[in-house]
Order: structure tokens, then sequence, then C-alpha cells
């Protein structure tokens, strides 16, 4: 196919007249050369980088130069890492990626216009999953709003509810005042982005500088710091913002459930209470001697469940139509949820209690409750892997003594055992397990939002592994672009595990500089 792009700024003998654009005003440099728009970026990402910001995402244009060339310096500098991306939804999930591994903000850098819109699905997944994301979004001034300027649409506020604070800045002036209010808002971002801003909740989540900037939109020379390096004040939370330890009672029969992104808190606590753990692949919490195996079958024990007293919750469970249920069916069970992301979780509005964080208190155990959840669990274990073994050959591995034997019988069976292998068709079951047996505590493994998850949550064993999912709204985009990011924090082997749509919908994600 030929495309051929045809550009004429007349037609035959007609000639039109063309306005002139309304133009901005212009901020003037200062004595020292130095462009207001330079000097409050460097102010800015210096007071981000004074609070602990790593990492910085630069997606290229022009009214957002004065932010990317002082990332760029202080990279140089030592200060702080800057990957670049050409898409602004890659470049966001990137970003989430970063954050979700070191669990502080990453700070993205866009221009103006569609490129604001484009980061708007991993703002959502921030939100939701209670990621740290810090998004810096160059604008117009406000004489080139409201007037059709080009490349130019009403930002400010743009990301609504979604975000945990944002600010819409005006383009800086001519003196102290433009690096000194970038101050003040790059500590006010780092604090709500981390959730402890006054009058945000105690929760970590993406905010929104949008910032304005005028012509000249950048200058060569560098400003001195104004912040001092290593300053880090009013970086800790106040006493009052902290979390709150609720204890429990070892009493009531509970159920420990973990979601997407709970933790190693959950086994924690069902290890201390002596209490059965039900644990989805996504949860980080899949490990441990109180571990239900199987645990769609436990949940199905109807016998099981009608002795539930107490559920408590930890993360965001996702990956099947059990867990809701239960809770929102259980009239009289104590369902205690502890929080994270933007929103509680509250299947049936059912919960009856919303904690910061559990410790475990007095009380005997009650090892019987515990076994029975096992013993259902490892009876559904066994059925599966004896099912498995009868109906794929490719799961029963050969015997390696028969391959050394001199039995010229042990070595003909040894041999049929592999080829048998060999000619078992690649499964979902086989695939997932697989990638499951083969990561290492130290590696990191990534799942799509695609049927594999689901399949792994019900097929793979317990493993002490990090396991991450953008299950905060379990959508497919950004899947390659979030694995990016973390492998770019943590140098660690990272496995990605997607179906072809969920790969095709971020290929764009296997680029970046």
């Amino acid at each position: 196919m030929t495309t051929q792009i045809f550009s004429t700024a007349c037609a035959g003998n007609v000639m039109t007249t063309i306005p002139m654009p309304v133009t901005e005003d212009a901020a003037s440099q200062d004595s020292e050369g130095i462009a207001p728009a330079t000097r409050a970026a460097f102010a800015l990402l210096e007071t981000l980088v004074a609070r602990g910001l790593e990492w910085v995402v630069v997606c290229p244009g022009a009214r957002s130069q004065a932010l990317a060339l002082a990332a760029a310096t202080l990279e140089r500098e030592g200060a702080l890492r800057v990957v670049v991306a050409i898409d602004e939804r890659s470049g966001a999930f990137t970003a989430l990626g970063l954050g979700i591994e070191t669990g502080r903000p990453t700070a993205i850098i866009t221009t103006s216009g569609t490129a604001v819109a484009n980061l708007h699905p991993a703002i959502l997944e921030s939100h939701h999953a209670g990621v740290p994301l810090i998004v810096l979004t160059a604008d117009r001034p406000e004489e080139l709003r409201g007037i059709a300027s080009n490349q130019t649409t009403a930002q400010s506020g743009i990301f609504g509810a979604s975000v945990r604070w944002h600010s819409d800045v005006p383009a800086p002036i001519e003196g102290a005042e433009a690096a000194a209010e970038a101050i003040a808002h790059g500590n006010h971002a780092w604090s709500a982005a981390m959730g402890g801003a006054p009058a945000v909740p105690v929760r970590r989540g993406p905010v929104h500088l949008n910032l304005a900037y005028r012509e000249p939109l950048s200058s060569s020379h560098r400003p001195t710091p104004v912040v001092p390096a290593g300053h880090a004040s009013s970086s800790e939370p106040k006493a009052d913002m902290l979390p709150v330890s609720t204890e429990l009672s070892r009493g009531p029969r509970t159920l420990v459930i973990a979601g997407a992104d709970a933790g190693a808190a959950a086994e924690q606590l069902a290890h201390e209470g002596g209490w059965p753990l039900v644990a989805e692949v996504s949860s980080g919490s899949r490990f441990g001697r109180n571990l239900v195996p199987h645990y769609r079958a436990a949940l199905a024990d109807e016998e099981l469940v009608a002795g539930i007293e107490r559920i408590v919750v930890f993360g965001h469970p996702t990956l099947g139509r059990q867990i809701p249920a239960l809770i929102a069916q259980s009239h009289d069970v104590h369902t205690i949820v502890v929080r994270s992301g933007g929103e509680d979780f509250n299947p049936g509005k059912r919960v009856s209690q919303f904690v910061d964080q559990l410790v475990v208190g007095d009380g005997d155990l009650d090892p019987e409750w515990l076994s029975s959840w096992l013993r259902v669990g490892n009876e559904a274990l066994q059925h599966y892997e004896a099912e498995l073994s009868a109906t794929t050959p490719a799961a029963r591995a050969p015997r390696l003594a028969e391959g050394r034997s001199q039995n010229t019988e042990d070595r003909r069976d040894f041999a049929n055992a592999e080829l048998a292998a060999v000619r078992t068709p690649l499964t979902r079951e086989l695939l997932v397990d697989g990638v499951w047996r083969a990561t290492w505590p130290h590696d990191r493994l990534v799942w799509g939002a695609s049927r594999l998850i689901r399949v792994a949550d019900r097929v793979v064993s317990g493993k002490k592994i990090s396991v991450v999912a953008n299950r905060g709204l379990a959508g497919i985009d950004g899947t390659i672009s979030t694995a990016t990011g973390i492998a770019l924090a943590s140098g660690a082997l990272t496995r990605v595990v997607v179906g072809d749509l969920t790969f095709l919908h971020d290929v764009g994600g296997l680029w970046h500089e």
C-alpha cells in the first residue's frame, strides 16, 4: 500500500487571509538568564527528590520541556533515574509498575492535550489498587484556554475523584515566588500520594499537578538548587495519621481471605491466629502451613461454610464469585475488611467493620477448625493431581533412574515417557503450573487480566513468591508496561503471563529507553 500526503497553502488563484493567532503573554527570563518555567520545574523536581522520588517517566512534548530537561539534568547529577516512553498510556503503566515495586510515588511527565487523557487508565488502576503516583501534566496559560487554542483542552480536574488531590497551577512568573510555590506544591503532592496530606484519607494513590507554562518554555541554564540535598521535612506521617491496630481474639471460628495485593500480612495473621487461609494467586499470601489448597472446593462445602463465625479480608478478591457471594450472604457472620485501595471492599454491604491493620490477641487455638479446612482442600488437591496424571502424560515426569538403567526395558519405558510428554498438547493448566514452578522467591511474576490468571488460581500450589497483577480494575491494558516498571525497579527476572489479546493491547510497552 502506498500513502501519498499532499500539503498546500493556496489553491489556484484564490488567496486566503489567515488571522494571526492569539499569542500568550511572554514570560521574561530573570537576571540569571533562566526562564520561570525552568526555575519552577527544577524546584518542583528537587523537592520531590528530597522527599524520596527515585524514578521519573518522561513522555516527550514541547509544552512540558522544562520538566523533561530538568529531569534529564537531575539524572545526570545522579539524583534520580529517567525512563522515556513514547506512548503516554504505556508510560503511565510503567510508572505504576515502578510504584508497585518501590512502594513510593513515581512521577510521570506529559505535554498537554490528548497526552493527558491517555494517562487515565493507569490513574484509575492506581486509585483502585492504592499505588502512589504523581502526575505532572503541562498546560497552556490562562490566556490560551477556552479560545480553541491548539492542543488545549480542560485538563484541570480531568481525572475527577480518581486522584487523592489535584491542583491547577498558574504559569510561574519571574522571581523567587515561582520556586517557593513549586516547593509547596511538591511537598503537598508527595504527602497526598503517600496518603498523609491534611483532609486526605490515609491511603496511597495518584495525585495530579496541572502545570501551566508560558514561553520561553525552557532555558539552557541550570538554576541554583533551592532545596538542600537530603532535605525531607514533613516526610514522616503525623501521629494522628498512623494506622490504628485492631486486636482480634482467637475465640471465634475465623476464615482469613487474601485477595489481590494482600501481601504477607494475611498469612501472618492466619498463622498467629491458627485460622485457615484462602488466598488468591494474585495475593502474595499464597503460602504457609495454614493455606487451604484448592480453596474453591472448601468454599463449596456447605458444612464448612456454615461453621464460619468471623471473616477477615485482606486485599481485593476478584478472581471468582464465591468469595463475594460468601460475604454478601453471611447474615450472622462478623466480617472485617482491612482497608486498601481507593474503595472499601463491601459485597452486599454486609461488612461489619473496616480497619487499618490487625493483630492477634489472646484466646485458645482451635486446631480442629483449621484441620477441617485443610482436609477438604487437600482431598480436592489429590483428586485434581490424580485426574491430571491420568489424562496428561506430561504431568508425569519420567523417572531418571530408568534413563540411567542398564536394563533395556527400563530405558525403553523412560524414552516412551519422554516421547509422550513431548507429544502432549500444551494446556493452560500445564503452562501456568510450569511458570509457577520455575519462578523463584527473588523473581517477579506478573499476571495479565486474562483467563490464565483464573486457571492459575484454580490449580497452582502454595509458594512464597512475588506476584503482581493489575486487579484494581482488572483491565487488560498496560500489563507489559507494568511489568517493565517492576523489572526496572527490582532488577529481577520478571516473567509476564498474558493471553494474546492482553499482549497485543500493550505491545507498545515492549519499547522503553
